[in-house]
């Protein structure tokens, strides 16, 4: 929708106070709304208003029902309370948990180190660094891409429990790498003076135009290729591979993650582009698809159709061997015949 804003308005006067300006109205409406919203039934569980909670649930659901919701509140509420007694530095104490929280992590981190966001604040710049300089056609053509990462997240809900999470974001991957290749290329191709039948200035700014494509292109391709898997495996695969106990933590952790990950791009995306030119940068991205791409395939573990139980086991089998569990069970009939 900013997008879409941001093209309606370009020729308008004063257009960026606009564009500020227009983001305040979601909010407004936002702020009425949630005058009306009912306090959360956990929170006023937590704080021993039992009977408010009652009441909220009561809008929510029939009598039939009722009942159930209650129990599983209060449930979810003493398994929270266990998951508060585990710290932040509990996690990296334990083998198994490091293993699952650098896979989780690494995920996060390699979702914007590969550029998704710096391609989404940027595409009108990056566009009009193809050659595109006019700011209505820049915003239209960042307007298809923002729309192409839309449909293809809405995609990759529809593939992540078709084709797995690891095959989904290896395949993401691959098209991401040779999308910034094509990039690179591009950027390369515009910026060079070799080609001599392209030198005239009857042919020059054909490939000036020519190149932009490609760039744009390429573009698409990125989006296309990224949308649909590392788009929503990584926040999917973080969801699943921790034990309850650590879930909230791990996943915060990894949030983390992600987000200073995508501040460190987007602070110094332009800034290295600037200095080594937009061919390298992408082509720097491409190494570091490469990267994620080898961490995928190495550490991410296939969790399509597993149980928690089954996500744990796996990665105590990870930390201490094939023979883990065999060992304990054995360990234990020892016992029992003593």
């Amino acid at each position: 929708m900013h997008k879409f804003t941001s093209f309606m308005i370009v020729q308008v006067p004063g257009t960026w106070r606009w564009m500020l300006g227009v983001a305040a109205v979601p909010a407004v409406i936002q702020f009425f709304l949630m005058l009306f919203l009912p306090e959360s039934p956990r929170w006023l569980y937590m704080k021993n208003e039992k009977s408010k909670a009652i009441i909220v649930l009561a809008k929510i659901y029939d009598t039939d029902r009722l009942e159930e919701e209650i129990d599983q509140l209060s449930v979810a509420l003493e398994e929270e309370d266990q998951k508060n007694a585990v710290k932040y530095w509990d996690v990296f104490k334990t083998k198994e948990i490091r293993l699952a929280f650098l896979a989780g992590a690494g995920l996060q981190a390699f979702q914007q180190l590969t550029g998704i966001n710096t391609v989404m604040y940027y595409s009108p710049t990056i566009v009009q660094m193809a050659g595109f300089v006019a700011n209505r056609s820049a915003l239209l053509l960042s307007l298809i891409i923002a729309a192409m990462n839309a449909g293809g997240t809405v995609l990759g809900i529809y593939l992540i429990d078709r084709f797995g999470r690891r095959r989904l974001a290896l395949t993401s991957l691959f098209g991401v790498i040779l999308s910034l290749v094509v990039l690179s290329l591009a950027f390369s191709l515009q910026s060079s003076e070799s080609f001599s039948w392209c030198n005239t200035d009857s042919l020059h700014q054909n490939c000036k135009s020519i190149f932009g494509w490609f760039a744009v292109l390429g573009l698409v391709l990125y989006i296309a290729s990224f949308s649909p898997g590392m788009g929503p495996v990584p926040w999917a695969v973080n969801s699943e591979i921790y034990p309850g106990a650590y879930r909230g933590v791990c996943g915060g952790m990894s949030a983390t993650v992600n987000w200073i990950s995508n501040l460190l791009v987007a602070q110094t995306f332009l800034s290295i582009a600037a200095t080594v030119g937009a061919a390298a940068t992408f082509l720097i991205l491409a190494g570091i698809a490469v990267i994620a791409f080898i961490f995928v395939f190495a550490y991410v573990p296939e969790t399509k159709g597993l149980s928690f139980e089954q996500v744990e086991r796996l990665w105590k089998e990870r930390a201490w061997g094939s023979n883990y569990y065999s060992e304990g069970l054995l360990q234990e009939g020892n016992g029992s015949e003593a």
